[in-house]
């Protein structure tokens, strides 16, 4: 119960630090590019939407192959 509960502890400390505001101005030069041309000179953060975007995309195969691997791990043991 013990080994359950630090995985379960050290996966929502990870998904947490996943999702904490970090300061990602520029993924990839296309979506900059595109990013800057609709800008137009204003002061809006149009970027900061997208960044987020872009990261949450990027998160999603490592959450996934983290959970495989987990309950591979966990299979395996049990053999």
């Amino acid at each position: 119960m013990k080994f359950i509960k630090f995985y379960l502890a050290v996966f929502t400390l990870a998904l947490s630090l996943n999702f904490i505001s970090t300061e990602a101005t520029a993924q990839c030069a296309m979506c900059r590019t595109s990013v800057e041309t609709a800008n137009d000179g204003k002061l809006v953060k149009f970027g900061s939407g997208l960044n987020k975007g872009i990261l949450y995309l990027m998160a999603i195969p490592y959450v996934l192959a983290g959970t495989v691997g987990f309950f591979w791990y966990r299979h395996n043991r049990k053999q």
